[in-house]
């Protein structure tokens, strides 16, 4: 398996992973099938299109590849039609939130690496392609976005991971590195949640 092929699973993963994400969520506020898909289009690629125009990487990624709304809408349609599916399982919007936090911040980093940017700013890329997108779905459906409020641990996974890959990338294999922080990211964000961790409130 070639690098490139290996890069492109691991962003198909992370936007079919954002896609669940945000359609569920939709479905939860019972919007149309229209307001669904469009939920989750904007989970899946706000991150990376803010990422994007950051670095100056325009056309943005997912104008440049048909693929990527194909692999949208194909997720957004299942998640539709699976709906009871998913809904008898417990906390799946969550899981696929983590998954997803995890996938977009490697993806992120790598992008902010082959551009030549510091491994600080890379880290930061990571964290804003994993969580912009949340962001942007939580202040559609009219929620108080998790990156703004101390009750749950959010973007400090993303920096924590982050930077571990980072840190290891000239000591261990690539692969290794991002299924570790993948791991580690997702984990960690679920662990808070089940623990309930929170940052420190200054009120």
């Amino acid at each position: 398996m070639t690098a490139i092929s290996y890069t492109t699973i691991i962003e198909i993963l992370g936007i079919i992973t954002f896609t669940v994400s945000g359609t569920l969520a939709a479905m939860d506020k019972k919007l149309d099938v229209f307001g669904i898909i469009i939920i989750g289009f904007v989970t899946a690629i706000g991150g990376g299109t803010i990422r994007d125009i950051l670095i100056g990487s325009t056309p943005v990624a997912w104008m440049r590849d048909i693929t990527t709304l194909l692999v949208i809408l194909g997720t957004g349609m299942l998640s539709i039609f699976f709906k009871p599916i998913f809904h008898s399982l417990q906390r799946t919007l969550l899981v696929f939130d983590a998954l997803g936090l995890g996938l977009f911040t490697i993806i992120g980093i790598n992008k902010g690496l082959a551009a030549g940017l510091h491994p600080g700013i890379c880290v930061a890329l990571g964290t804003i392609t994993a969580c912009f997108g949340g962001v942007l779905r939580d202040l559609l459906l009219k929620d108080i976005p998790a990156l703004f409020h101390t009750k749950e641990i959010y973007a400090t996974a993303c920096i924590i991971g982050g930077a571990t890959y980072v840190v290891c990338l000239p000591y261990l294999d690539q692969r290794w590195c991002e299924l570790v922080a993948i791991i580690f990211i997702s984990g960690f964000r679920l662990l808070a949640l089940k623990l309930n961790w929170r940052l420190p409130n200054t009120q």
